[in-house]
């Protein structure tokens, strides 16, 4: 079972959505990513390169969520989780992205979209 890094509330605006004005105005998110990784190198070296760079992966996923807008959180989700995994010492990903501000028809404190991918 590979030890986990995990990164919460990394903060951005986006323009993603479904209706037009969430494209052309956007609005914040929230993201959340777990890595499932084997630590026991960095541990040993004690040394960033054997390591996930937990600063330089949040700037990739404000990136992405800053970056072309999508209608689906579903995919925002989906782009971040393949960033993560392009590392190949990260073994699996759990990606949440946070759509406070979600156009609904009754209040709602947050819409979250929750993905697991693996390495195959």
């Amino acid at each position: 079972m590979p030890d986990r890094i995990t990164l919460h509330g990394i903060a951005a605006r986006g323009r993603h959505g479904w209706f037009a004005y969430e494209q052309e105005q956007g609005q914040p998110f929230v993201v959340d990513v777990d890595l499932g990784i084997d630590t026991r190198p960095a541990a040993a070296s004690d040394e960033l390169s054997d390591t996930v760079d937990y600063g330089t992966l949040a700037e990739a996923v404000v990136g992405i969520v800053e970056g072309e807008p999508v209608k689906l959180v579903e995919t925002l989700a989906q782009r971040i989780a393949d960033v993560c995994l392009d590392d190949t010492r990260v073994h699996d990903v759990e990606v949440t992205v946070h759509k406070p501000e979600a156009p609904t028809t009754v209040p709602v404190s947050d819409v979250t979209v929750t993905i697991r991918r693996a390495r195959t």
